[in-house]
């Protein structure tokens, strides 16, 4: 491992062309910028071809590095990921993503406050006057309109004709118009 000193030194050397320095450079530093690629694309093939093209930008602009205005690893660890982002914004599944300016024209379906306390206060009244009716034709009512009961199967249920079931849930349904309807 390079001391801090060592990185620059070797970087200014392969600013100059030195292809020694440069191999000190990767072996010093390939395995973290290879973490910094993968923690920003997730994915190792992606990461080792950006991490390709970080060594290639190294090379070509080791001469410009200034020890004096940043470590070495954090000017390798910026053009990384730089690399990578430059990349994870390329890729075909960040095209698709809605931009975040566009937010304001989503739609949001939930309902609006006073709908929710109009809504519940519906249900309440609703529940108010299922409990005034029969408890046998109020429970028939529930079950065919909340759980989704055919008639026949709450005629078998209760052991009464389907004649019967229907004009139970008919005679409730009249109740409940009338007492919805105060």
């Amino acid at each position: 491992m390079l001391t801090r000193d060592q990185l620059a030194d070797a970087l200014g050397m392969t600013g100059q062309g030195d292809r020694a320095a440069f191999r000190q450079v990767y072996l010093a530093t390939s395995a973290k910028l290879l973490g910094v690629c993968l923690r920003i694309l997730a994915d190792r093939q992606i990461a080792e071809d950006v991490l390709q093209e970080t060594y290639l930008t190294v090379w070509r602009k080791a001469g410009s590095f200034d020890a004096s205005r940043a470590s070495p690893i954090t000017w390798l660890v910026t053009i990384a990921r730089n690399r990578a982002i430059d990349r994870l914004r390329a890729s075909a599944n960040f095209r698709r993503s809605t931009p975040v300016d566009d937010a304001n024209e989503v739609v949001d379906g939930a309902l609006l406050p006073s709908e929710t306390v109009e809504r519940d206060d519906e249900a309440r009244r609703l529940h108010g006057c299922l409990d005034q009716l029969d408890d046998k034709v109020g429970g028939v009512i529930r079950t065919a309109f909340l759980e989704g009961a055919t008639y026949d199967s709450l005629a078998v249920r209760e052991n009464v004709p389907l004649g019967t079931m229907k004009s139970w849930i008919r005679r409730g349904l009249l109740r409940l118009r009338a007492c919805l309807d105060q």
